[in-house]
């Protein structure tokens, strides 16, 4: 018998499953929101319990995808915590609850004698899923404190791995990674196909939400990356009913005058390095202060504005953030490996794009080390002397 493919593995255990939970990886993207909402819809409409968590909450700039609200930024009451009370000697006359200070009191009341500390034991209950689906993301870590807080749960219920990065690192007991994809949306076109038996899934809803992870991961099909297989995804999510020009509008074309003043101050630090073939920017938590902006507001500005500097092989953009240094990277020119850069310095993403977080030191030692692998990677490229 032959063994079964992964996307046939992942049909099979989402049809079995009752209560999935989907998974998506901090910092959400346009692919990261569009995929978990296409999948949380799709799967509801077979009727599963579904619930959708992101640690980060979504940008404003998806909020316009159906249903997002959905999205929850905790995963609240998976699994029972159990109080056990051995009563072999003792019987239970009366048993009642209080919430004092914040603290609940069990009462029990024996018929006879009394209890001892030796009869309570404490304990867990199973979880309350049986499927877990992680989306868009590389490795587990990536998920945040939804890993950290959590970390039973994914060695306990099984974890579907559905993504497209080359750096992921294959951590679900069923790993359906597609690195020809251009987006984690394409890949979960073929597995709500695959689900389609006795049930119409594909609406128009759905295929907005595959549409705009897919519009969003190739820059509105301006990316490298772009592929003969993506465009005929996009046709046929256009003919499902996906509304295209929300997509364009919200993810390409509606900016806020903070954004605008925000961008305006980035573009002003353009620095360029004509030797190495990059130009690079930065943000500093000041000038989102200045800008009246948030973190959010940041992501667009390289791949719109930072991406037609001349002459440059790649650009680079460093913002200063809450967690840490955050660096993005672009590639202009097709024979430049972003993640060859973003690997040395502890990140990840596709050879086009690639991001990485630098937690702890100031932005201008992150800035100096940054630029200095930057320029190691083009001297190798390019053989400078």
């Amino acid at each position: 018998m032959m063994e079964l493919s992964p996307k046939q593995q992942t049909t099979s255990l989402i049809q079995s499953a009752k209560k999935i939970l989907l998974l998506t990886h901090q910092n959400p993207d346009a692919d990261a929101i569009g995929s978990v909402l296409g999948l949380y819809l799709a799967l509801k409409k077979l009727k599963k319990d579904v619930e959708a968590v992101c640690v980060d909450p979504i940008p404003s700039t998806f909020t316009f995808l159906p249903f997002a609200p959905v999205v929850k930024t905790n995963l609240v009451g998976n699994r029972e915590f159990i109080i056990n009370l051995d009563c072999s000697r003792t019987s239970v006359d009366k048993l009642g609850y209080k919430l004092d200070d914040h603290t609940l009191k069990i009462v029990v009341m024996p018929k006879n004698g009394s209890f001892k500390k030796e009869d309570l034991s404490l304990s867990f209950g199973t979880f309350k899923f049986d499927l877990i689906i992680v989306l868009d993301t590389p490795d587990l870590e990536r998920l945040g404190g939804l890993y950290d807080q959590n970390a039973d749960i994914f060695y306990e219920i099984p974890v579907i791995n559905i993504d497209h990065h080359p750096t992921n690192t294959y951590f679900g007991r069923v790993n359906l990674v597609d690195l020809t994809a251009t987006s984690t949306s394409e890949i979960l076109i073929a597995i709500t196909e695959a689900l389609e038996k006795d049930v119409k899934i594909f609406d128009e809803h759905i295929a907005t939400c595959f549409l705009a992870g897919i519009t969003g991961d190739t820059a509105s099909f301006q990316n490298t990356n772009t592929t003969p297989k993506s465009l005929t995804c996009a046709a046929q999510l256009l003919a499902s009913g996906a509304r295209q020009q929300e997509i364009i509008k919200n993810l390409f074309k509606t900016k806020t005058i903070s954004t605008l003043r925000l961008w305006g101050r980035i573009l002003d630090k353009i620095k360029e390095e004509p030797r190495y073939r990059f130009v690079y920017s930065e943000v500093t938590k000041q000038d989102l202060k200045e800008a009246g902006a948030k973190e959010e507001e940041i992501s667009g500005v390289i791949d719109e504005l930072l991406r037609s500097a001349p002459k440059a092989d790649l650009v680079l953009l460093l913002s200063e953030r809450e967690k840490g240094i955050a660096g993005s990277l672009r590639a202009i020119d097709n024979s430049v490996d972003c993640t060859q850069i973003a690997q040395s310095l502890g990140g990840g993403g596709h050879q086009a794009a690639a991001a990485f977080l630098v937690v702890g030191g100031s932005l201008e030692n992150v800035r100096e080390k940054v630029l200095s692998k930057i320029k190691e990677y083009q001297n190798k490229r390019l053989g400078l002397a």
